[in-house]
């Protein structure tokens, strides 16, 4: 595949990700009024993985060519890049601190599940080589932890045992019934399905586009997954956030995010069944360790925004965030 051919299909693709990305965001806040699930839950579980799928098609697909750290970056840079979407959401609500306008138990509890899912990989890069069939424990260990967090995250909904205190300018879930019930829960399901498998396809170029243009230019994988196809792949969260702002749904734009961080960290699992030179966590660089430490540094800003909930313009989580992701991005450019 040339460059410019490598170009065109990166675009094209991201393109079609932002516009799969409004679709499946309408269907998802419908959806969560009608299973009952509600917006935190369906955002921080179905529609975190969905919006993911692109992302894990890219690291999977990276992997299974032997590009190690290409794999691990697009995993990790989208963490760090979709949670400064939700400072660029921040700007556009105004009329109020949006971490105090989604206060909700569960955003916070994944929000603390995605800072011990993070935690593990990073551990392991560090202690020794150990692999069973090719794959590394923590591989299995991650997907336990998210069920577990997932399993507690739906039990908190059902029997929550505080809440966070409700003033003027929290924005409860409340059900649209009419919109929920305007089409067949069949229909929603299965339309939530193929916008899911368009974003895995989708995943899929970009990921081949992505290992030209990195050969082509001579960009390191580390620069190329965590500025490119990272940001490329996360481009479903950027436009369900903002859709879901736009549309009120505050809840499911905060729980998009968190529950598309912690899904992109089971990136890191399959990648490291699909690599097969060894455990994926020893193959990467130490620029990609650096981006797990930026993931969970944003991560725990965004927490202490949540517990603390500003009321007016961005707060300080915002601005941290910020200052956090560019100075990744300015220490990743000079190493690559």
């Amino acid at each position: 595949m040339s460059i410019q051919i490598a170009i065109i299909l990166f675009v094209t693709a991201a393109a079609v990700v932002a516009l799969a990305g409004v679709r499946i965001t309408n269907l998802a806040d419908r959806l969560a009024d009608r299973t009952g699930l509600g917006e935190a839950v369906f955002g921080g579980i179905l529609l975190g993985a969905a919006t993911s799928l692109s992302g894990i098609v890219t690291s999977l697909t990276a992997a299974t060519d032997g590009l190690a750290s290409l794999a691990v970056s697009n995993a990790i840079g989208g963490i760090a890049a979709q949670t400064t979407f939700l400072v660029i959401a921040d700007l556009i609500y105004q009329r109020v601190n949006l971490e105090h306008a989604a206060a909700d138990a569960n955003n916070m509890l994944m929000a603390a599940l995605l800072m011990l899912l993070v935690s593990l990989p990073l551990a392991a890069a560090y202690a020794p080589e150990v692999a069973f069939f090719g794959i590394h424990p923590v591989s299995v260990l991650l997907f336990v932890v998210y069920l577990f967090g997932t399993r507690a995250a739906v039990l908190l909904k059902d029997r929550p045992m505080w809440h966070p205190q409700r003033t003027v300018d929290t924005r409860p879930d409340e059900p649209d019934d009419a919109a929920a019930n305007r089409r067949s829960l069949t229909y929603m399901i299965v339309f939530f399905v193929l916008l899911s498998l368009v974003l895995a396809a989708c995943g899929f170029a970009i990921a081949r586009a992505g290992a030209v243009i990195s050969e082509s230019l001579g960009i390191s994988q580390t620069v190329v997954g965590a500025l490119m196809t990272a940001v490329a792949t996360s481009l479903p969260e950027l436009v369900t956030t903002l859709a879901a702002v736009r549309r009120g749904a505050l809840q499911l734009a905060v729980g998009g995010i968190i529950g598309g961080n912690t899904f992109d960290v089971l990136f890191l699992s399959l990648s490291d069944a699909a690599y097969r030179d060894g455990s994926i966590y020893h193959a990467m660089t130490e620029a990609d360790g650096l981006m797990m430490v930026g993931a969970i540094v944003i991560t725990a800003i965004l927490l202490m925004g949540l517990i603390l909930r500003e009321r007016r313009g961005i707060g300080f989580e915002g601005l941290a965030i910020l200052a956090t992701y560019f100075g990744l991005v300015a220490i990743q450019v000079s190493i690559g």
